[in-house]
């Protein structure tokens, strides 16, 4: 394990100081922290921490190792990592590589025995902000490291999603018969998505986030998904205008977490930005339309703005929220009653996670066999 000092600091001023862990050098983003007590691999490879500087909150990470089965993409996002105690060696029949290797590989700063618990109530008392980690044998003082700090992009504003998308197209085929096809926008898709879409014989074609409607035609797709994905909702104006085309048609729709988003923004509603987010394995969700609670896998530091109670107007018809987080009343989900649309702020895939929201996917499926049967009646 390294001994190469290294400090965490925050655009507030605060710091602490621990050791590297991973690669050795320097890295800014914003802070953010994630209560799952497993699936470090897949939060580290999930596109839509693009930029942002994972704490972990649970206290051992690493035990069990790197495998090539279990990434959500083809790299690590995360700007930055920290961690308390890390795993001196992993312990795992299926690991393949130990992760500060991993890390280190990547150029993915880290730092590891600080507080992470600390650093937690600090960011739940005063918000996610921006960070840096600087590591090296000689370290320049707090106050110029916190220049660069206070010099980072904020997340507020950023349009990251083009970023993380994929360059061309590709095709996940469906497992057995083909019942559907799927044409996903890719906004930092995570590979488990398709995966379970595939599951239920859904052939999913996945578009670069800069696809048109003309792109999405070319699939004949029985369906229109729009991925998670990183950054503020409110720059994605050609995905916006994308998705309007969409409810138009009257092409059945699924979106979650940043599609969730784009679909409150197409129903003309606004998006904030959350204190500090939602970030883990273990929320509690309500699906109003059936009762049901659910424990849900979030990443998202935005929110859709939108009236909890009762219907509300949209140019799409008549629309409700459907789902709500069970800890601070968040918007969850929504839900186009006029129209074969609907969407999710969290992540019903959940690698690794709780399964309890995989019928979303089956409710997609539904979804797109009573538009085409209608289409057929029709």
């Amino acid at each position: 394990m390294t001994s190469v000092p290294a400090v965490l600091v925050l655009e507030d001023g605060t710091s602490w100081r621990g050791r590297a862990y991973g690669a050795v050098g320097s890295t800014v983003g914003e802070a953010v922290f994630s209560t799952g007590m497993t699936g470090y691999q897949e939060t580290l490879t999930d596109p839509s921490y693009h930029r942002q500087v994972v704490v972990m909150t649970a206290p051992h990470i690493g035990n069990t190792g790197v495998n090539d089965e279990d990434n959500e993409s083809s790299k690590i996002w995360v700007a930055g990592y920290v961690v308390r105690d890390p795993a001196r060696r992993s312990s795992n029949w299926r690991a393949q590589r130990e992760l500060p290797g991993e890390l280190s590989a990547q150029g993915v700063v880290g730092i590891s025995h600080v507080d992470t618990r600390a650093i937690t109530r600090h960011l739940r008392e005063r918000g996610a902000m921006r960070v840096g980690i600087f590591s090296g044998p000689d370290l320049p003082a707090d106050d110029a490291l916190l220049q660069q700090v206070r010099q980072a992009p904020e997340m507020s504003g950023a349009s990251l999603a083009d970023q993380v998308s994929t360059a061309e197209r590709y095709v996940v085929p469906a497992v057995g018969d083909r019942r559907f096809t799927v044409a996903a926008i890719d906004l930092g898709i995570k590979a488990m998505t398709p995966h379970r879409m595939s599951q239920r014989g859904i052939e999913t074609h996945v578009l670069p986030s800069t696809a048109t409607l003309d792109d999405v035609l070319a699939a004949n797709p029985d369906g229109v998904f729009f991925s998670n994905g990183p950054g503020d909702p409110s720059t994605m104006q050609e995905q916006i205008g994308l998705l309007k085309e969409v409810l138009d048609r009257r092409i059945p729709f699924f979106g979650i977490c940043f599609g969730n988003q784009i679909l409150g923004h197409a129903l003309d509603l606004g998006t904030y930005k959350l204190g500090y987010g939602h970030r883990g394995i273990n929320q509690p969700v309500m699906d109003r339309t059936t009762g049901r609670v659910e424990v849900t896998a979030h990443n998202h530091g935005f929110a859709v703005d939108a009236p909890r109670d009762g219907t509300f107007a949209t140019p799409f018809g008549s629309a409700q929220v459907s789902h709500v987080c069970l800890n601070d009343d968040v918007v969850e989900g929504l839900n186009l009653v006029d129209g074969p649309a609907f969407s999710v702020q969290y992540h019903p895939e959940a690698a690794a996670g709780p399964h309890d929201a995989g019928y979303l996917f089956d409710r997609f499926a539904d979804l797109m066999g009573e538009h085409s049967a209608d289409a057929q009646k029709n």
